[in-house]
């Protein structure tokens, strides 16, 4: 009797033993799975001509974090910022996106679409705070991580320039003396022009104005209401853009940007005021001629500036199933490797973000990035605080840039209306 008990008892031992091998190697399975599935991220923007850009970037990271890729998955530009707000509100928003500056990108974050990156690793080594601040609340929450910039120069003809002797000007005045030694040569000297408003403002004044206001802080005491935006400064800047009348092309009041670059492609002008996402056009064309990249001199007296411009952010999607992928990327976006891969990976003219040192192999994008040294750096002045109210800070610059051109306005009448416009609406402003 015992002993038939006993048999029983080692067949069901027996029987649980192998019921429970399958379990064991089923979990040892799942675990394996686990530890080899491939998330796939999606990264929204605005840059279609980035794609294989892009994707040269994600390769890069993928061979360091083999279980992670990234879809790249760009907007048409002008309908960038509807269509992701529609995607973000519908629950179907990419995970990692790219994050306008300021208030547009402040705005998604207030609404709860974006993740808050205080807590992202790296973040406060990798950037400065004054990289951070354009995607950054008043209070100091990071919504994106700073990722390129772009930046504005002169560009010049090389081959004209060492053929007649030319030298690069040293300050503005020095800059319109050779304007007018260009032009009675008998060229032109600036292939800019006024058919496309946006141009004349963001290329030429908001390129000129951080050497004539001082910088970043000169901007600040603008925008924070301790100087008016029609003091003798101000006035200073719309004369310089007067100052340039007579050194543009022959019918420059109808001239598109697209007649501004092919002027300076075809070798019909000497300079062109423009940033440096042009370059990779210049480069394609593979002109005829030598080029590059001068910085916009200061007057006498005053320390140089250029405008290094906060382009675009990367945020995090605040309610994707993948915030540990997605910050393990941003996290390796503003590492040391990362940011070597952007610079020699990007359009030639955009920029890494990340104070981690890089070097860049294109010599016209070296060129650009150069100018940065020694100099300070600025954003483009209206984009922190002069957007968002009527008239726009935009609007009055492009409208008074134009109008002291043209004749239209005195340089005094433009600053008062730029004073006057922003103190509709502008609190600093109104002090």
């Amino acid at each position: 009797m015992k002993r038939t008990i006993l048999k029983k008892g080692i067949a069901i031992l027996m029987l649980l033993l192998i019921l429970a091998v399958p379990s064991i190697f089923a979990g040892g399975a799942k675990e394996e799975s686990k530890s080899e599935e491939v998330v796939t991220i999606t990264m929204g923007s605005w840059r279609t001509d980035d794609v294989a850009q892009m994707n040269a970037v994600f390769d890069a990271f993928s061979k360091k974090y083999p279980n992670i890729k990234v879809k790249f998955d760009p907007t048409n530009p002008p309908d960038y910022n509807a269509t992701l707000r529609l995607q973000l509100e519908g629950g179907i928003g990419p995970d990692v996106m790219y994050s306008r500056s300021y208030a547009t990108g402040m705005q998604l974050f207030e609404d709860g679409y974006l993740s808050n990156l205080s807590g992202l690793a790296g973040i406060n080594d990798n950037y400065t705070a004054g990289a951070k601040s354009p995607w950054a609340t008043p209070s100091g929450n990071p919504f994106a991580i700073p990722f390129v910039a772009v930046s504005h120069g002169i560009y010049y003809n090389i081959d004209m320039f060492n053929d007649n002797g030319w030298k690069i000007p040293e300050t503005w005045e020095d800059f319109i003396s050779l304007c007018d030694t260009v032009k009675a040569a008998g060229i032109t000297p600036l292939a800019n022009s006024l058919g496309d408003e946006w141009d004349i403002a963001e290329v030429v004044f908001m390129n000129i104005a951080p050497s004539f206001i001082g910088g970043y802080e000169g901007r600040l005491e603008y925008d924070s209401g301790k100087r008016k935006y029609n003091d003798d400064q101000v006035v200073a800047l719309f004369q310089a853009m007067a100052d340039l009348e007579p050194y543009l092309p022959e019918g420059y009041a109808a001239l598109t940007y697209n007649d501004n670059m092919a002027i300076f492609m075809m070798g019909n002008a000497a300079m062109y005021f423009d940033g440096s996402w042009t370059a990779a056009a210049f480069e394609a064309e593979d002109t005829a001629f030598d080029w590059s990249v001068f910085a916009v001199p200061a007057p006498k007296g005053k320390d140089a500036h250029v405008t290094f411009h906060a382009d675009a952010g990367i945020a995090i999607n605040a309610a994707t199933e993948h915030r540990a992928e997605a910050e393990i990327l941003l996290q390796w976006l503003g590492s040391a490797e990362g940011a070597s891969v952007l610079a020699n990976s990007l359009p030639t003219g955009f920029f890494p973000m990340s104070n981690n040192a890089v070097t860049i192999e294109n010599k016209y994008a070296d060129a650009f990035i150069k100018l940065n040294e020694g100099r300070g750096l600025d954003v483009r002045w209206p984009w922190p605080n002069l957007l968002g109210g009527e008239p726009s800070g935009y609007e009055l610059i492009m409208t008074g840039s134009i109008g002291v051109i043209k004749g239209t306005m005195t340089a005094q009448e433009a600053a008062d209306a730029f004073q006057n416009g922003l103190a509709e609406w502008y609190a600093p402003a109104q002090k």
